[in-house]
């Protein structure tokens, strides 16, 4: 492989195509610079080290998923903004397995982090969706964590294989996502 003019935004992208090729946790500085044609030593000019490595693999991978879902629910509320959302999720956890699993892994404890801007940005896209359904503005966080865990408790199931039964994974997807909407839908009905 030629050798490949490095930045910090290339040196991150590249390690994010590679978690997703080879999972997050078989993610090395190692593998990294035999991917991109370098010495492993010539990363370390761009990210400080395997963890700033995988922060900013997070990063990328709560924009990408943010846009995702932002794009999706654009235009629509209730139900349809509850399955475009979900969708959204699931294709991305698919399509970019490594970023999803960065992403959800990733702490902060520094505001200024461009991952707490990120994941907020997912946060308020998922918060939108809820407010087409007229929800209690008390229970809007609880409604929030409920539709973020069946989302990502899904999509990490899948991810690793852990739907072994013979019905169809589709099916029950699309079953979740309705009992979720028909909850939210009842929570809008006893605050009226």
């Amino acid at each position: 492989m030629a050798r490949a003019t490095l930045t910090p935004a290339s040196v991150t992208e590249a390690g994010a195509v590679l978690a997703d090729e080879v999972g997050l946790a078989g993610l090395s500085m190692g593998l990294l610079a035999e991917r991109l044609g370098v010495k492993t030593p010539s990363l370390y000019k761009h990210v400080s080290g395997q963890a700033d490595l995988l922060h900013r693999i997070a990063v990328l991978g709560a924009d990408e998923v943010a846009d995702a879902v932002r794009d999706a629910t654009q235009g629509r509320s209730g139900t349809d903004a509850l399955a475009a959302a979900a969708n959204a999720m699931r294709t991305f956890a698919r399509e970019h397995p490594g970023r999803y699993d960065a992403a959800n892994s990733a702490r902060s404890t520094d505001p200024e982090d461009p991952f707490v801007a990120a994941s907020t940005r997912l946060l308020a896209s998922l918060a939108a969706v809820l407010h087409g359904y007229e929800i209690d503005p008390a229970q809007e966080i609880h409604a929030l964590r409920l539709l973020r865990s069946a989302l990502h408790g899904f999509a990490d199931i899948e991810g690793s294989g852990g739907f072994q039964l013979d019905t169809d994974v589709d099916e029950s997807f699309a079953w979740m996502v309705s009992l979720v909407d028909r909850g939210l839908a009842s929570l809008a009905r006893q605050t009226t």
